[in-house]
């Protein structure tokens, strides 16, 4: 019962924050001084047929209307107009792009592929590398190991991804021409080729993010490493490696959990410059797309789904932090 509730607890808080995060959004972009209307209406733009266009959108209505509208579209679909020229858009419909005559769920769906291969194995990387990197750099403080790793730590935090990037394609691409410098093939298509024009922008974003987790590792476990139970579990005779791993780090991989929790939804979302540097059409090309044309149901459609992956990379977090350490569930 208390591991039900905990669930629950935590999912209806993420429809709450979901709720909140849509009404904001769809407020904010639809009270912009822009007029989706007017850039679908033909020449000469007549009165009349601005409004016909209008009513053909939904924009006549008030922007709350509008809002339910959009919500039940989610939910159960919509269509925009009547009779033969009505444009059905199926469940959950997240808009419409009447500039590219799609469905935003199918514009977003037709990207995810490439943004998830993205980010799917550059947090693995980079969680695994920052982990151990800091593990071991906390084991053996102020070693040659110590430094060394800080030092490329500090490298990863300060270098910009589009730098990182670039030199990675002039190093790999063009001096030793031994990986693709951009493009992405599909994994059904040729699964070797996927993983070649995958593994700079994985080594790219890893080598970043991991400075990141390998410094935050490292303080978390030497204060572990210093409590009065670690102490303890060694003079019950534990071996190292036990108290290392199941005492040690099993503590110091809360606020890890917290951070990759929250860097994996957002990368989810979208590698705005990773995508552009290599040449990929994710999410993030497709936000890039919307915003130079004020394609605003893709903009809203777009932010939307961001969040929700978002959200749900939180309520994942909350559920293995009740994994990791059970008093979470018991203060619940």
């Amino acid at each position: 019962m208390r591991t039900t509730r905990f669930v629950l607890l935590r999912v209806l808080g993420a429809v709450v924050v979901l709720f909140v995060v849509a009404a904001i959004t769809y407020a904010l972009f639809t009270l912009l001084p822009t007029n989706a209307a007017r850039s679908m209406c033909d020449k000469p733009c007549t009165p009349e047929r601005l409004d016909q266009v209008k009513a053909f959108i939904g924009t006549n209505l008030p922007w709350w209307q509008q809002f339910a509208g959009y919500l039940g579209g989610i939910f159960a679909g919509r269509s925009f107009g009547s009779g033969s020229t009505a444009i059905e858009c199926a469940a959950p419909c997240f808009g419409y792009s009447f500039q590219l005559h799609e469905s935003v769920t199918t514009l977003i769906l037709s990207r995810l592929p490439v943004t998830a291969s993205i980010a799917i194995g550059a947090a693995v990387l980079w969680l695994v590398a920052g982990v151990a990197g800091g593990t071991a750099s906390a084991l053996r403080r102020g070693s040659l190991l110590d430094r060394g790793v800080m030092t490329v730590a500090v490298a990863g935090v300060s270098a910009p991804s589009y730098l990182v990037g670039l030199l990675g394609i002039l190093l790999f691409g063009f001096v030793l021409k031994i990986l693709p410098t951009g493009g992405y093939v599909a994994f059904t298509d040729d699964p070797v080729q996927w993983l070649l024009h995958l593994v700079l922008p994985w080594c790219v974003l890893a080598f970043i993010s991991a400075a990141i987790y390998a410094r935050l590792t490292r303080g978390e476990m030497l204060e572990v490493m210093g409590q009065d139970y670690i102490r303890t579990a060694r003079a019950k005779g534990l071996t190292e490696s036990r108290v290392v791993v199941r005492h040690g780090l099993r503590t110091a991989l809360l606020p890890v959990v917290t951070l990759f929790g929250l860097d994996l939804g957002s990368l989810l979302g979208g590698a705005v410059i990773t995508e552009k540097v290599f040449s990929m059409q994710g999410l993030g090309a497709l936000l890039i797309d919307a915003v130079h044309s004020l394609d605003l149901q893709v903009v809203v459609g777009f932010t939307l789904f961001s969040a929700f992956l978002i959200v749900t990379a939180n309520v994942l977090v909350d559920l293995v932090y009740g994994v990791i350490d059970p008093r979470v569930r018991a203060r619940s």
